[in-house]
């Protein structure tokens, strides 16, 4: 390697206060919301008139998007210091959340592919400056801009970094990684390039709890492998035998993924393994870690309390490609009318609005969504939408019922 690529890989410190302060001055102008901490702290409640808006306990920015989006500031901030000419570029999103991203990108940071080609990669310098997102990124790409001599700036998050610390150890101990998620989620592709790091692992990506029960049911009763991995396309590793890999497998998950459904899963793995070895030999044949996120868990917990309370409809924010948000959606749905939008632009008029609906896999439109009279509306964010974007939310809430935003605090305060 040249001395110019062995330099550029030298650390930086992105984290020099100077640097800090700056990008903390500019993320606050982007992304807060004084309104919302009003809210929040007036209990999460703001009416007027015959609206009454209710804020679940917990939402929007976790502490690992923050800590993606201070980094990302920061290295601009840096090489607009020290090197203005150097090319900053960013792995597909930085979070899921295309107003953020837009952001980022007017910033004048480059937005490559999350898994470049080598023609982007060839175009890649020594010197350049790399953003690794927060979920991630795998080991294969890593290494590639590694190699070019660039500047990595490693976003990712440290729950999912604990979960590929997990995956390691499974495929170090021979056991194959059962990962609850979803298989094209640039996290979970990841976090199953990390069990093939140590060059012997395999994984196997069940979505849900229907084809974690095919999988426990070819556990034990067998089947037909061209069935099975026909069905399983895309989902596991090279080289990938049911006969030979389901004998010992260890639990893990993408990070964003429902608490309920991954404890589920992993019971129902341990079942079959217990019933097809014997309880005595469980240790030998089944293995899990709890590696849910904490953020997404409490917001998940929020919703479900803001839930049991008497609301009319629900509004969930946030990108439509945000795992941990579409959960949110998928909790409301399950209880009362709830649409799923990424923005306050969203809500055209009290007659219509246009949401995402998950099962259809694009955005739909609904008329008559609010109703005159008495409204009580919930509303939450996934852990990647900002503040500012929930004020937009609430403001055009009490807007469309023609109540200015201010009168509306005057009158909570």
């Amino acid at each position: 390697m040249s001395t110019h690529a062995s330099a550029a890989q030298q650390k930086i410190n992105l984290r020099r206060p100077d640097i800090m302060e700056a990008v903390q001055a500019k993320v606050l102008s982007h992304y807060r919301s004084e309104i919302v901490e009003n809210i929040r702290a007036n209990g999460g409640v703001l009416s007027s008139g015959e609206l009454t808006v209710k804020l679940a306990k917990e939402f929007g920015f976790c502490y690992g998007v923050e800590r993606a989006i201070d980094l990302a500031y920061a290295a601009k901030k840096y090489f607009s210091d020290v090197s203005p000419q150097t090319p900053i570029y960013l792995l597909g999103e930085i979070i899921h959340n295309p107003d953020v991203n837009e952001q980022i990108s007017n910033m004048g940071i480059k937005i490559i592919d999350a898994k470049p080609s080598d023609e982007t990669l060839e175009k890649l310098n020594p010197g350049d400056a790399v953003i690794i997102p927060a979920f991630g990124t795998e080991v294969v790409t890593r290494e590639k801009i590694k190699s070019k001599g660039c500047i990595l700036v490693d976003t990712t998050c440290g729950d999912v970094m604990t979960v590929w610390k997990r995956v390691r150890q499974y495929s170090k101990d021979g056991v194959t990684s059962i990962i609850h998620g979803k298989a094209k989620h640039e996290e979970t592709k990841a976090t199953t390039s990390q069990t093939l790091a140590s060059g012997s692992g395999h994984y196997l990506v069940v979505f849900n709890l229907a084809e974690t029960d095919y999988v426990c049911d070819f556990i034990l009763n067998g089947g037909d492998k061209s069935v099975f991995l026909e069905k399983f396309k895309g989902a596991y590793s090279d080289g990938f035998d049911p006969d030979l890999h389901l004998k010992a497998v260890g639990v893990a998950n993408q990070t964003t993924m429902l608490r309920g459904e991954t404890e589920e899963v992993q019971r129902r793995f341990r079942a079959v393994m217990e019933t097809k070895y014997g309880a005595a030999d469980i240790a030998n044949h089944f293995r899990f870690f709890d590696t849910i996120c904490g953020a997404t868990q409490d917001r998940q917990d929020a919703l479900e309390k803001l839930l049991r309370e008497p609301m009319n409809l629900l509004i969930v924010i946030g990108g439509y490609n945000s795992s941990n948000t579409s959960h949110l959606a998928e909790m409301g749905e399950a209880k009362l009318p709830t649409y799923f939008i990424k923005n306050a632009t969203k809500m055209i008029s009290s007659d219509h609005i246009i949401h995402y609906d998950q099962h259809k896999k694009t955005e739909v439109e609904t008329r008559a969504w609010l109703t005159s009279g008495k409204i009580t509306i919930g509303v939450t964010a996934g852990a990647s939408c900002p503040n500012n974007l929930i004020e937009d939310t609430i403001r055009r809430l009490f807007e469309l019922r023609g109540i200015p935003i201010q009168q509306v605090l005057s009158s909570n305060n």
